[in-house]
């Protein structure tokens, strides 16, 4: 059985660490900085850091890698189309590779940039700035096109996969559903709930795909409710889902 924890970074980071205990290997998503993990392995000596894997190359993503495969030797998986420090094996979409004994699905999600990927397995998605809890990330790189058919592969995963996305987003992400869906009794009823765990300082990671169907406004651009309040912004329009994508992205942009 694998352990996973969050090792927070910066102001709003988490790094996914992943334990296999019955080796004593751990594995890490998006070491943006290589100090939390350092000091984790200083203080659980015996444990091993066998494997690294990137989403994207931003640098609040890739920025420990060289200190981490330096101090460790792990495995460095990245992208094949972003330049990852110290990247060891190119990943492509529908790729599979095999970490700590899980094998992982490799889905291509351009948007927030060109190559980013999602690491996929059963029941677990690590989809660093892609899909975040009631959210999505900013559209730095590709086009709204691309970034909701992202969003529809990554929504296809069975309904109780657990999100591990990469920011404590989901109170700012969630006032802003609430404006998109102010008669959402399950946007209302979440943001309630994360309202309290922030201000006791709780982590509201991971979601699951079925609670952000229900209140990610960005996975609910086929709802009635949210074209209208799209339409009462910009017009009535007989949008297609990726337009209503984009008016949302827009909006969210200035919120």
């Amino acid at each position: 059985m694998i352990q996973i924890s969050a090792l927070p970074a910066f102001t709003d980071n988490y790094i996914w660490l992943l334990q296999d205990h019955s080796t004593q290997r751990c594995a890490v998503v998006d070491p943006g900085d290589a100090a939390p993990v350092q000091a984790w392995l200083a203080a659980h000596p015996g444990w091993v850091l066998s494997d690294i894997l990137i989403t994207h190359h931003h640098h609040d993503h890739v920025g420990g890698v060289e200190r981490l495969k330096k101090a460790t030797d792990a495995t460095v998986y990245g992208p094949a189309s972003e330049s990852i420090p110290a990247r060891d094996v190119a990943l492509k979409d529908n790729d599979r590779i095999s970490v700590l004994g899980w094998d992982f699905d490799v889905i291509q999600v351009p948007g927030h940039t060109l190559g980013h990927i999602a690491y996929y397995h059963q029941g677990h998605l690590f989809c660093g700035d892609t899909l975040f809890a009631a959210g999505c990330g900013r559209l730095f790189e590709g086009t709204p096109e691309q970034m909701h058919h992202s969003l529809s592969r990554l929504a296809a995963l069975p309904e109780d996969t657990l999100v591990y996305c990469t920011h404590e987003y989901t109170l700012s992400n969630l006032k802003f559903a609430a404006a998109v869906e102010p008669n959402n009794p399950d946007t209302l009823e979440r943001l309630a709930k994360v309202t309290r765990q922030r201000e006791a300082g709780i982590m509201t990671l991971p979601s699951t795909l079925a609670l952000e169907k229900l209140t990610n406004p960005f996975l609910r651009t086929g709802e009635t409710s949210v074209k209208e309040k799209v339409d009462e912004r910009n017009g009535p329009n007989n949008r297609a889902p990726s337009a209503v994508f984009a008016a949302l992205r827009a909006w969210k942009d200035t919120f």
